[in-house]
C-alpha cells in the first residue's frame, strides 16, 4: 500500500503516488472515469517532504559492513530509501523503485509475477530460469537471496532499501557484477509503537498493513510484529471475454525479537512467512495488438504464485579488540514459485506452459569490523548453499479429437523437462581502509571464492521425441517428468562444475572537506557459471545439443566520482564516471525452436559498457526542494562466440549488435513541497522520470518500451503525528510497458509474448500511528 509516512519525531508525514488506470475505481467508470482521473492527476502536484532528503542523509548504510557510516562519506555510487521515503513514495515493492536512479532497472520480468531481472550500469539478465544467477545480488536483513524468483521484496515495514550501483564482488562475493540491493526490515524497538494504514487504488485493490512493536522485558527483550495484506481485483480487461483481469492476492507475516542480555551482545532473530496467489500474466502478442496499448486477449488465464519462508539470526558482540564487533548472520530460506501463462498470447491454443520452481538456501557469515589506529578492518568468512528444482511443462496446440489429448489442456502435445541442483559457495574476504592524511584514504579488500555446482538435467521432450538423431540419449523414449508430480527423467549425464575466483578492490578517496568526497576506484566481480536448466531443443543426425554448459562472467569495472554538499547542506551534486570491462558475458538467448522458444545460457563473448551519473538537489525554502537525476549508458561488444543474427557466420553484423537491456538514457525531475496547514502539515511532490527505449532480445528483434513516468501526490497530517490522509497517482500518463518482449514465430511483425504492466494506477491511503 501506498501513502503517508511520519516522520521519526512523530511530526512530519509525506505521502506520494496516485495510481493509474482508466477503466476501474470502486465503480467502474470507463470514460469518465478516465476523464476523472487525469483531472485529479493535474490537480494533484506532489508529496515528499524535503525532512525526508534530510533523513536518508543520515541513515548510517551497511553498503560496507561496518554499519557506521553515512552513504554520502562512501567512496561509492549508491542510493538510499529510508523508511520514511519508501512511505512517501508508495514503494509497494522493489519493482516501485525501477524509475527512480539512474541506471537502474529493478525489473519483473513478468513472466510470472516476482521474478527479477534486475540491470544496473547495462549489467543484468533475461530470464526466468531458476537456474539463471542473478547479476544484481538481493540482500535482506544480510542475507543473499540465491534465486531471481521470488525475490522482488515487498516495501512494508523495511528499515531502509540501498541500492549500491557497480561491482560489488569484495564484500558481497558472487552474482553482484551489476550491484547489489540490500533491503533491511525494521527491527523490534525499545518503546512501544502501533501503526496502520490502508490503501485503495484503482483495480479494485485494497492493501491493509498492522505493525505493533516495543518492549517485553524492559531492557532485554523486544520483539516486533508486522501484517501485510493485498487483494488485487485486477487493473485489466482480458479482450477474448471481457472479463477483469490480473486477480491477485499478497499475504506476509514477519515477526522479531531483540534479546540484549548485555549491553555489549545482541542477537536479532527474524522469522517471515508470505503467499502470493494470482492470475497469470497479461500477455500481449505485438502481432495481433498495438505496442503501447492494453489490449491483450488470451483463452488461457493462468496463475502464478509464491510461497515462501525465512528465518534470520543475527548476532552483534561488541569486542575490546580493536574496539570492533563481530557479526554473525545465519539465515534459512524456502521459496515456491508455480505459474503458468498463455505463451502465443492469442485466442488460439498454441503453447500453454505450466511451470514449477522450487528453492531451499542456507548460508551463513561471520565477520569482524574494527579499527587499528589509521586503519579500519573488515574480514569474514561466508558459506551458502541451495538446493533447486525446475520444471517446464509445454501444451502445444489443442488435440484433434477433444478428451484425447495430454494435459491439463488436452493437448496434442506435451513436453516436460528441467533441472536439479546442489550449489554450494564457500569464500573468505578482507577490506582494509587506511587513513593516509586527515583527507586521504586508501581501501584495499580481496575476496576468494570457491564453488560447486552439481546438476542433472532433463531435456524438454514427449516419449515420442527423438533426441540427437542415432545417438543414444539416456531418458529418451519417456516424457521429461511430471509437474504434477515433481519428478524428472534425466537425459544426461550429471554435470559437477566448480570455479575458483578471486575478487580485487583497490580505491582512492579524498576529503579537502567534510563537505567534499572525491575517490576512484577500480574492481573486479564475477557471476557463476552453470549448465541450462531450459533445453528444448532436440538435436539431429548431425547437430548433437545435449544441455550447455557456461562459465564464469567475470567484470572489472573503474569508477570516478565526486560527492558535493553546498550552501549550508541545502545543495547537493553527486557525479559518478563508470567503465566495465566484462570477459565471457553471459547472455540468455531465446530464440524460435521446436517448441516454439529456446532459451539458452551461453557466454556470447566480451563487452564494454561504460558511462555516467549525475544526482542533484536543491532547497529553494524551508518546503520547497527540486532535485533531478541523469544516466547515460553506452554498451558494445569487444567480442563474439556466438551467432546472434542466425546467418550461421559471426561477424559485423552480430558486433554491431545492441546488448540487451542497455537503456542509453534515463533521467528525472522533482517537486517536493511541504507547508503548515490548519494546525497540521501537508505535503505533496510531483515527478516524471523518463527511461529510452532498450532492446529485450540479443538479435535486437525484441524491445522494451521507452517510457515517460509521472507520479504525484498530496498528504495532509495534523501536528501530533496520529494520522495521515494521502491522495496519489503513478503512471499518470498510462504508458504501456512490458516484462519482456520474447519473440515466439517469424513474420512481420513477429508473433510475440510480451506480458503488460499495469498503467494509470490512482490510490487513497490513511495511516494512523500510537
Amino acid at each position: 500500500m501506498k501513502g503517508a509516512q511520519f516522520g521519526d519525531d512523530g511530526n512530519r508525514f509525506a505521502l506520494r503516488g496516485v495510481g493509474r488506470q482508466e477503466a476501474r475505481v470502486l465503480v467502474k467508470w470507463r470514460e469518465q472515469g478516465m476523464r476523472f482521473e487525469v483531472l485529479l492527476a493535474c490537480a494533484l502536484v506532489a508529496s515528499v517532504s524535503p525532512a525526508l532528503a534530510q533523513e536518508s542523509d543520515e541513515i548510517v548504510v551497511m553498503a560496507d559492513k561496518r554499519g557506521d557510516t553515512r552513504a554520502q562519506d562512501l567512496p561509492i555510487a549508491l542510493n538510499i530509501f529510508g523508511a520514511s521515503e519508501l512511505a512517501a513514495r508508495h514503494v509497494e515493492d522493489l519493482q516501485s523503485l525501477s524509475y527512480a536512479m539512474p541506471n537502474v532497472q529493478l525489473e519483473d520480468i513478468a513472466t510470472a509475477r516476482g521474478i527479477a531481472n534486475f540491470t544496473i550500469r547495462g549489467v543484468g539478465v533475461n530470464s526466468s530460469i531458476l537456474a539463471t544467477d542473478p547479476a544484481v545480488g538481493v540482500f535482506v536483513d544480510g542475507v543473499y537471496q540465491g534465486v531471481n524468483a521470488g525475490s522482488i521484496i515487498e516495501g512494508f515495514d523495511l528499515q531502509a532499501i540501498e541500492v549500491l550501483r557497480g561491482p560489488q564482488g569484495t564484500l558481497y562475493g558472487r552474482n553482484v557484477t551489476g550491484g547489489a540491493v540490500l533491503v533491511r526490515t525494521a527491527a523490534p524497538t525499545d518503546g512501544f509503537e502501533m501503526r496502520g494504514r490502508v490503501a485503495v487504488e484503482t483495480g479494485l485493490n485494497v492493501i491493509s498493513e498492522g505493525v505493533i512493536s516495543g518492549p517485553l522485558a524492559e531492557g532485554v527483550l523486544s520483539g516486533r510484529l508486522a501484517l501485510y495484506n493485498a487483494n488485487d481485483e485486477g487493473w485489466f480487461e482480458n479482450d477474448f471475454d471481457g472479463a477483469q483481469f490480473g486477480e491477485n492476492e499478497t499475504s506476509i507475516y514477519r515477526a522479531a525479537l531483540r534479546f540484549t542480555p548485555t549491553s555489549t551482545l545482541e542477537f536479532l532473530l527474524r522469522a517471515e512467512q508470505g503467499f502470493v496467489d494470482g492470475d497469470g500474466p497479461a500477455g500481449q502478442n505485438h502481432a495481433l495488438f498495438e505496442r503501447g496499448s492494453f489490449d491483450f486477449a488470451i483463452n488461457n488465464r493462468g496463475y502464478a504464485a509464491t510461497d515462501w519462508e525465512q528465518v534470520t539470526l543475527e548476532t552483534n558482540w561488541d569486542v575490546a579488540f580493536g574496539d570492533g564487533v563481530i557479526t554473525n548472520i545465519a539465515g534459512w530460506r524456502a521459496v515456491e514459485v508455480p505459474w503458468s501463462a498463455d505463451i502465443d498470447s492469442s485466442p488460439a491454443f498454441t503453447f500453454h506452459t505450466r511451470v514449477l520452481n522450487t528453492q531451499e538456501q542456507w548460508s551463513e557469515e561471520l565477520r569482524y569490523a574494527g579499527a587499528f589506529g589509521p586503519a579500519e578492518v573488515t574480514a569474514g568468512v561466508y558459506y551458502f548453499e541451495q538446493d533447486v528444482l525446475y520444471i517446464d511443462e509445454r501444451n502445444l496446440s489443442p488435440a484433434a479429437v477433444p478428451g484425447t489429448g495430454c494435459g491439463p489442456f488436452d493437448a496434442a502435445l506435451c513436453r516436460v523437462g528441467g533441472g536439479q541442483g546442489e550449489f554450494s559457495t564457500a569464500a573468505v574476504f578482507a577490506n582494509v581502509d587506511w587513513r593516509l592524511s586527515e583527507t586521504l584514504t586508501v581501501s584495499a579488500g580481496l575476496r576468494y571464492t570457491h564453488e560447486e555446482k552439481d546438476a542433472r538435467i532433463s531435456r524438454v521432450r514427449a516419449a515420442t521425441d527423438n533426441l540427437d538423431g542415432p545417438l543414444i540419449v539416456a531418458g529418451e523414449g519417456v516424457t521429461g517428468g511430471s509437474i504434477d508430480e515433481r519428478t524428472l527423467n534425466f537425459s544426461d549425464a550429471p554435470y559437477a562444475l566448480s570455479w575458483n575466483d578471486t575478487s580485487q578492490r583497490v580505491a582512492l578517496q579524498w576529503r579537502p572537506s567534510a563537505t567534499t568526497n572525491l575517490y576512484a576506484s577500480w574492481s573486479r566481480a564475477f557471476r557463476s557459471g552453470g549448465v541450462n536448466f531450459r533445453v528444448a531443443s532436440l538435436g539431429t543426425a548431425s547437430v548433437a545439443q545435449p544441455p550447455r554448459t557456461y562459465d564464469a562472467e567475470e567484470v572489472e569495472a573503474i569508477e570516478l566520482g565526486w560527492k558535493q554538499d553546498f550552501a549550508d547542506g541545502r545543495g547537493r551534486v553527486n557525479l559518478a564516471l563508470f567503465h566495465n570491462t566484462i570477459d565471457n558475458m553471459q547472455r540468455e538467448t531465446n530464440v524460435p525452436g521446436i517448441s516454439v522458444v529456446q532459451q539458452t545460457t551461453l557466454n556470447a563473448g566480451d563487452a564494454v559498457i561504460y558511462g555516467a551519473e549525475l544526482e542533484a538537489r536543491y532547497a529553494l525554502t524551508a518546503g520547497l526542494t527540486l532535485a533531478a537525476y541523469a544516466g547515460y549508458t553506452h554498451g558494445e561488444y569487444d567480442r563474439l562466440f556466438t551467432d546472434f543474427t542466425g546467418d550461421l557466420i559471426i561477424d559485423d553484423r552480430d558486433l554491431a549488435l545492441e546488448i540487451p537491456r542497455v537503456a542509453p538514457w534515463s533521467y528525472g525531475v522533482s517537486v517536493d513541497y511541504v507547508t503548515p496547514l490548519a494546525g497540521g502539515e501537508v505535503s505533496a511532490r510531483l515527478a516524471y522520470n523518463h527511461r529510452d527505449a532498450a532492446f529485450y532480445s540479443d538479435n535486437n528483434v525484441g524491445r522494451l518500451a521507452e517510457a515517460d513516468m509521472v507520479e504525484a501526490s498530496v498528504a495532509y497530517g495534523p501536528a501530533d503525528g496520529r494520522w495521515s490522509l494521502a491522495a496519489y497517482g503513478e503512471n499518470l500518463l498510462d504508458e504501456a510497458t512490458w516484462g519482456n518482449d520474447t519473440i515466439i514465430g517469424g513474420g512481420s511483425p513477429p508473433p510475440t509474448f510480451s506480458p503488460l504492466n499495469k498503467g494509470r494506477v490512482l490510490g487513497l491511503e490513511l495511516r494512523v500511528r500510537y
